[in-house]
């Protein structure tokens, strides 16, 4: 279980490709995430968890699956590509986004961004199939970072970040046409396919 809240970023510095399927890239992580890690441990890399296999130091390796390649923006990265983490949550941890799973539902494109002295707004591709659960002021995880939803319109939805977001995690940096990973609101998810259900039975 995750928070969507980011503890910082780290550096891809190997990626071994064992099969057009598999393969098993290193991430170099902050000092501050390094502690007391253990193999078999999750991290979520943007938003997907991922299962610690070797530590070397600060330089920890996970191994990623056919299905994490196909469903995420994992399997574009490249050595010196930077990802969003997180650590798992642990019972008692103050829960400052809102639960996640880091199982990631697709991917979308960053459509534009609105900028100006203070905030910035990014505006993301609305896949059709999350279209019932992209809900105005709803959560949502993108690239691991739990956020609100702003605006939605027949083809997009927005966030608006602030200063912290953008310094702590990959959006700062992020442009238009870049690949992020969503993760839906499990709730949110469960309550419409339970009313669209009952309206469904009824007709």
């Amino acid at each position: 279980m995750f928070t969507g809240i980011v503890q910082g970023t780290g550096t891809v510095t190997r990626i071994e490709q064992a099969a057009a399927d598999f393969r098993t890239h290193t991430v170099e992580l902050p000092e501050h995430m390094a502690d007391k890690l253990q193999i078999g441990a999750s991290v979520a890399h943007n938003g997907c968890c991922l299962t610690i296999t070797r530590i070397e130091g600060n330089a920890v390796s996970f191994d990623l699956m056919a299905e994490t390649l196909a469903k995420t923006n994992l399997g574009s990265l490249q050595v010196g590509d930077r990802v969003n983490l997180e650590r798992a949550a642990r019972f008692g941890d103050e829960i400052g986004g809102h639960v996640m799973s880091g199982h990631i539902m697709a991917t979308t494109a960053i459509s534009r961004i609105d900028s100006d002295a203070h905030n910035k707004t990014i505006w993301f591709a609305l896949p059709t199939e999350l279209k019932p659960y992209i809900l105005s002021k709803g959560f949502v995880g993108l690239d691991g970072c739990s956020l609100t939803i702003g605006s939605v319109t027949e083809h997009e939805f927005n966030v608006h970040l602030i200063p912290e977001t953008l310094e702590k995690t990959l959006f700062g940096q992020r442009q238009a046409g870049d690949v992020i990973n969503i993760e839906i609101d499990a709730q949110t998810q469960a309550i419409v396919d339970t009313v669209a259900r009952i309206l469904a039975d009824r007709l």
